[in-house]
C-alpha cells in the first residue's frame, strides 16, 4: 500500500531476553560499555520507568505482541501457546502493507514438550467426567500440531520451517532455545558453515574456567558461528534483501543474555568479576527479606535449590559478581550483533525512514536481594527494563522521560505511528505523546505473573502476584500467602523496607489497593463487542 514515509515508516525492533534496563551505557552502567544500542538512544528518547506486563517470557512477549493482559490473552504463565485467533499488531502491520519479518526468538509457543505441572484433576467416584473438548470452561486449539513450532521434536524433521504467516509474520527465522544450542534454523545455518561445528555445542562440549555460579558455561563455539552472530547475520540479509517499495517491521529478537551464561570467544573474559560491586544486599544487616525471599534464600543454603533451572535462586555475593560479568560479556556481543544490523540498514538507504527502537522481554535480579534469574518476586531488577524510541523525522523530542510505560504498549505506539488504527479490545496505550510532547500517558503500570510450580515461601500454593506501580510507589499483592509488599521507590529504590503492615503507611497501602482494584476492573476484557443491544 503506497504512503509517504512520515506517515508509513518502516520499524526496526530489537528485543533481548532477561535484560534489565541498568545494564546498558544509556542508562548509566558504570562498567559494561554498549556504543551501538546507545547510538540508537543517542537520536532517540530512553524511557527511565518502563516495566513489563509479566516479568517472564511467554506471558510478557504475548502482552507486546496482543497489547492485551496476560489474564485476558490467556497466557497467564509460560506453557501456554498464544492462540492464533489472538489479534496482533502485527497482523494489523501486515494487514495495512507492511512486509513483516521476525529473525529471532518469538517464544509465543512452548519450547520444551515437558508435560504440564497444572493438570485437571481426577473425577470424583461415581462423577461423570466430560468428553474431550468439553473438560474446560473454554473450547481452544492449543493441543493442535500447528502451537509445537517451536519445539525440539518439531525441528528434528528436515523439512521443519515455521508456517507462515505466524502471529503476524509473514518471514521468520526462527531460534528456540538458549545458550550456544538455540537450535531451530540456526542448525541449518552452522552446518552449512561448518559441519564439524556441532560437536562444539553445549556443556558437554564447554571449555574448562574458574567461575563457581551455577549455569556458567564457557562454550567452545566460536563468537563469529554464535547464535548471536547468526541472528545479526540473518537480519542483515532480510534488510539486504527488503522489498523497496513497501515498508518493513523487522524484529530483531535475541536469546541472549538468558543464561546459561555462556559469553562466547573474546567475549567471556571482556569483563572480570572485580569490576562488578557487590550488591546492596550482602551489606545490609538490617534487611528482613520478604517471606517468598528468604525462604528461596535458605533453600540454596540447605543445598534444596535446583540450580539447573529457570527460577529464582538464592546466591552469593561472588556468584552475583560472576553473573554480571558474563552477562556484560553477553550483552556486549550482542551489542556488535545491533552494529551489524543498523551498518546493514544504512547501507539499505532506508535509515533516514526506519524508527529503531530497542526493549527486553524482562530482567534477572544478578545479586540483587542475594537472588538470581527470575520468579514471583516483583524488584525493579526483573520488571523494569530498557525501552529506547528514536524515529528519525521526530523533532524536540526528550532525550529521557520518566514517562510510565509498559511492554503491552510497544505494539500500540508503532500502530499509533504507522497511522493504523488498533484492534478494539487492545488495552495498550499509545506512547507518542510522551515521545513527542513530554506528556505522561499513564498514572500506573499493572504487572501480572503466575506460575504452574510451586515456589518456596508461597504456601505450597502456585504464586499468583499483581502489581501496580504509579512512579513512587511499588504494591505487590501475592494471593493465597496474606501478606504483600509496598515499597517507596524514591526514598527506598532498593526495595528493602517493606511498608505493608506500617501503621504510618496504613493510608498509602489502602489508596494504592484501591488504585489496583480499579485497574484490574479496568482491564476486563471488552471484547466481543455486543452484536445487538439485547
Amino acid at each position: 500500500m503506497p504512503a509517504s514515509s512520515r506517515s508509513r515508516p518502516n520499524f526496526l525492533l530489537f528485543i533481548t531476553d532477561q535484560h534489565r534496563a541498568d545494564f546498558l551505557g544509556c542508562y548509566g552502567h558504570p562498567v559494561l560499555r554498549t556504543p551501538h544500542i546507545d547510538s540508537i538512544a543517542a537520536k532517540g528518547t530512553a524511557f527511565d520507568k518502563f516495566y513489563v506486563a509479566s516479568p517472564v517470557c511467554q506471558p510478557n512477549r504475548s502482552s507486546l505482541m496482543t497489547g492485551r493482559m496476560p489474564s485476558v490473552h490467556g497466557v497467564r504463565s509460560n506453557g501456554i501457546p498464544l492462540s492464533t485467533n489472538a489479534v496482533t499488531f502485527v497482523d494489523l502491520l501486515r494487514d495495512a502493507g507492511y512486509r513483516t519479518a521476525l529473525v529471532g526468538k518469538s517464544h509465543l509457543q512452548n519450547f520444551t514438550d515437558w508435560p504440564p505441572i497444572v493438570k485437571r484433576p481426577a473425577p470424583r467416584e461415581g462423577y461423570h467426567e466430560p468428553s474431550k473438548g468439553l473438560t474446560e470452561s473454554l473450547r481452544h486449539d492449543l493441543a493442535e500440531p500447528k502451537y509445537d513450532q517451536e519445539t525440539p521434536d518439531y525441528w528434528t524433521k528436515a523439512d521443519a520451517r515455521v508456517h507462515t504467516p505466524f502471529y503476524g509474520f509473514e518471514h521468520v527465522t526462527l531460534v528456540r532455545g538458549h545458550g550456544d544450542e538455540p537450535g531451530a534454523d540456526y542448525d541449518r545455518w552452522l552446518e552449512a558453515r561448518d559441519p564439524n561445528a556441532k560437536n562444539l555445542l553445549g556443556p558437554k562440549n564447554s571449555l574448562p574456567h574458574n567461575y563457581t555460579v551455577p549455569q556458567a558455561s564457557r562454550t567452545a563455539i566460536p563468537e563469529e558461528l554464535y547464535g548471536t552472530a547468526f541472528l545479526g547475520d540473518r537480519a542483515e540479509a532480510y534488510l539486504q534483501n527488503a522489498d523497496a517499495d513497501a515498508p518493513f517491521f523487522l524484529m530483531v529478537s535475541f536469546p541472549d543474555p538468558h543464561h546459561p551464561f555462556n559469553p562466547p570467544g573474546k567475549y567471556w573474559d571482556m569483563y572480570k568479576p572485580e569490576q562488578f560491586p557487590v550488591p546492596e544486599a550482602y551489606s545490609r544487616n538490617d534487611w528482613e527479606p520478604p517471606p517468598l525471599v528468604k525462604a528461596i534464600i535458605e533453600d540454596r543454603a540447605a543445598g534444596k535449590a535446583n540450580l539447573t533451572g529457570m527460577n529464582t535462586i538464592g546466591v552469593s555475593a561472588r556468584e552475583a559478581q560472576e553473573a554480571r560479568a558474563l552477562t556484560a560479556g553477553m550483552i556486549a556481543c550482542v551489542d556488535d550483533a545491533i552494529g551489524r544490523v543498523l551498518r546493514a540498514l544504512d547501507a539499505s538507504g532506508r535509515r533516514d525512514d526506519t524508527v529503531v527502537i530497542f526493549t527486553s522481554d524482562h530482567g534477572d535480579h544478578l545479586g540483587d536481594h542475594r537472588l538470581m534469574l527470575k520468579g514471583a518476586e516483583q524488584y525493579q531488577s526483573i520488571v523494569r527494563v530498557p525501552f529506547i524510541w528514536s524515529d528519525p523525522q521526530a523533532s524536540n523530542y526528550p532525550k529521557r522521560t520518566d514517562a510510565l510505560g509498559s511492554t503491552m504498549d510497544i505494539g500500540t505506539t508503532i500502530l499509533d505511528r504507522a497511522r493504523i488504527e488498533p484492534a478494539s479490545g487492545m488495552q495498550a496505550k499509545s506512547l507518542l505523546p510522551a515521545i513527542g510532547e513530554g506528556r505522561a500517558v499513564r498514572d500506573s503500570v499493572f504487572i501480572q505473573y503466575d506460575h504452574q510450580a510451586t515456589s518456596p515461601g508461597s504456601n505450597n500454593v502456585p504464586p499468583r502476584v499483581h502489581t501496580l506501580i504509579d512512579g513512587r510507589y511499588r504494591l505487590s499483592v501475592f494471593h493465597g500467602t496474606g501478606w504483600g509488599e509496598l515499597y517507596d521507590l524514591e526514598n527506598d529504590p532498593g526495595e528493602f523496607d517493606n511498608l505493608w503492615d506500617q501503621p504510618a503507611h496504613a493510608a498509602t497501602r489502602a489508596a494504592m489497593t484501591e488504585r489496583l482494584l480499579l485497574t484490574e476492573i479496568e482491564h476486563v476484557d471488552r471484547v466481543p463487542l455486543p452484536t445487538r443491544r439485547a
